[in-house]
C-alpha cells in the first residue's frame, strides 16, 4: 500500500461519497481558491482498479487528507 498525506483544508464528511466522481469539486464556485477540474482522483481510482487494486480517501476538515492506493503484489 502507498499512502500520501497532506495537511490541507480537508474535505467535509458530506462530500466524501462524491470525491471520486468525475469533475466533482469540493468548492465549485467560480472564485474558488484552489484550481483543478476534478479528474485527478477519478483517474487514479480507474488506474488502480485496472491493475486489480483500489484507492481510498480519508479526510477531516481543517486537518488534511490521506489517499491510499493498494495494488496486488507483482504489479
Amino acid at each position: 500500500m502507498l499512502s500520501v498525506t497532506d495537511a490541507g483544508i480537508g474535505v467535509s464528511a458530506d462530500k466524501l461519497p462524491r470525491i471520486f466522481d468525475p469533475f466533482f469539486q469540493v468548492d465549485s464556485k467560480m472564485t474558488r481558491a484552489y484550481s483543478g477540474i476534478g479528474l485527478g482522483l477519478t483517474i487514479a481510482r480507474d488506474l488502480a482498479r485496472a491493475m486489480n487494486g483500489d484507492i481510498a480517501f480519508e479526510s477531516k476538515v481543517g486537518r488534511g487528507s490521506v489517499v491510499s492506493v493498494t495494488l496486488p503484489s507483482g504489479v
